[in-house]
């Protein structure tokens, strides 16, 4: 099966423990612990992401970045990348996954997604002024 944004919002929304909402061409969601991460198709992949802080809150960027590379084996199925939000940076985490993915596979990311996000926010919390 290759997703469509609007089967997989109907997939998503079945899930009690997800609020989904349609954002334009992106999935908006939001879990029972308060995280929201986007959900968006593009080409071949379902990229699944969620911003952690912006850049400008973080007191050592090297320092940082560091820690980043040197813990992201300990968060499966997540990377860690800077984005930009209209106009301003932001480290997220996101995971991507093929468009013909099954639903076990784009609900196991979605969780892990929102479990690393949690453990992410508590390990980088010393370089958030």
């Amino acid at each position: 099966m290759s997703w469509e944004i609007k089967t997989l919002s109907e997939f998503l929304d079945k899930d009690e423990s997800l609020a989904v909402s349609q954002e334009g061409d992106c999935l908006f969601l939001t879990n029972e612990h308060g995280i929201d991460a986007y959900v968006s198709l593009g080409g071949d992949q379902i990229i699944v992401e969620s911003l952690l802080f912006a850049k400008s809150q973080v007191s050592n960027t090297a320092a940082l970045n560091d820690a980043v590379l040197r813990t992201h084996k300990f968060f499966p199925l997540t990377t860690v990348g800077v984005v930009n939000v209209e106009n301003a940076e932001y480290y997220a985490a996101f995971g991507a996954l093929s468009i013909n993915s099954s639903e076990d596979s784009i609900r196991l990311e979605i969780d892990f997604l929102f479990q690393n996000v949690e453990v992410m926010l508590d390990a980088y919390e010393e370089f958030i002024t």
